[in-house]
């Protein structure tokens, strides 16, 4: 094991955020008792804001992003992991003010470290990262609501970014029939690939803007952008319908009536992927490697990047360029 490594940093100058490969040594890594030699991490939109100075993401800089990261153990003072186990990180504060999988070593808590799941590789497991086990918790969310099969069409919102992707494949898996919203009309072949049996513009979606209520069209959704496009999804579900939010690409505010909550018995279900206990993460994580594996993974991946190639997709994300998901390879 070498005593320096590979690393984006992420520095501030005046005004302005660059991010660049540098060598780190392992004494600058935070304190925490399992040391990981990272192998595959992921391209999100957090990613990105932190990679460009947002102060909502990351407070301090010089800074490693990366939220996500999968690799094998070196070594763990815990006594929890053996050296050489291959192991994954999501969410908490990895790749925010924590150094993330964006460098080839990372040193973290080991209470938010899980072991891969079997039957699972570390390139796979970072093929679904933060947006695949944030989809997973969705999903877990309806059907614990009793949304099944067969209640009608299920709208994921957001569709061709790395949650709406995931959603949308493994909604199909599970047997549901699935919309696709995706203000991306060249993403439509793509999303009906991943198993979506319709895809529809945003348009549809806002279909009950500015109304109080809409008419009945879905038996439950998955939104990745809040604002207007969440607050029409809810006024056009179905009665006894659920929602299950989990983003805010498009805003923060949701104009909202009551009227969808107590004439529709609607349900809105927030879902977040950062903090959820160890292990409920472990719940996800196991089924998407065994009964919820999705047969499409590998269309899912639309880019694989080199660590030194990754910081001109920053900007490509923040724009909206990017569908599925972007695997990054270290080491």
């Amino acid at each position: 094991m070498t005593d320096t490594f590979a690393a984006l940093q992420t520095q501030s100058h005046a005004d302005t955020f660059v991010t660049r490969l540098v060598r780190r040594s392992l004494d600058q890594l935070p304190p925490g008792e399992v040391l990981i030699r990272v192998q595959w991490s992921s391209l999100n939109y957090k990613d990105a804001l932190s990679a460009t100075g947002n102060k909502g993401v990351t407070r301090n800089y010089p800074h490693t992003p990366g939220i996500d990261a999968a690799g094998v153990v070196v070594t763990d003072t815990s006594g929890q992991f053996a050296a050489g186990s291959e192991v994954l990180v999501t969410g908490y504060d990895l790749g925010m003010d924590t150094a993330g999988g964006y460098g080839e070593y990372i040193r973290v808590p080991a209470g938010w470290v899980l072991p891969l799941p079997a039957g699972m590789t570390t390139r796979e497991a970072m093929l679904y990262g933060t947006a695949g086990l944030t989809a997973g918790l969705c999903v877990q969310a309806l059907l614990d609501a009793g949304v099944a099969p067969g209640n009608g069409d299920i709208l994921v919102t957001g569709a061709s970014g790395g949650v709406g992707a995931v959603a949308v494949a493994l909604l199909a898996h599970l047997g549901f029939t699935v919309v696709a919203s995706s203000g991306k009309a060249e993403a439509a072949e793509w999303l009906r690939e991943l198993g979506a049996s319709e895809v529809v513009g945003r348009d549809e979606v806002l279909a009950a803007a500015g109304r109080p209520i809409g008419k009945p069209r879905w038996a439950g959704a998955v939104d990745t952008l809040g604002g207007e496009p969440l607050a029409s999804v809810v006024k056009s579900t179905a009665y006894g319908g659920t929602v299950a939010c989990c983003g805010l690409a498009a805003s923060a505010d949701l104009p909202l009536t009551v009227l969808p909550f107590i004439l529709r018995n609607v349900r809105l279900l927030g879902v977040d992927s950062v903090e959820q206990p160890l292990a409920a993460k472990a719940a996800i994580w196991q089924r998407l490697a065994g009964d919820w594996r999705v047969p499409v993974l590998a269309q899912l991946c639309t880019a694989e990047v080199e660590l030194e190639a990754l910081p001109p997709w920053f900007s490509t994300i923040l724009a909206g360029g990017v569908r599925g998901r972007v695997l990054v390879k270290l080491g």
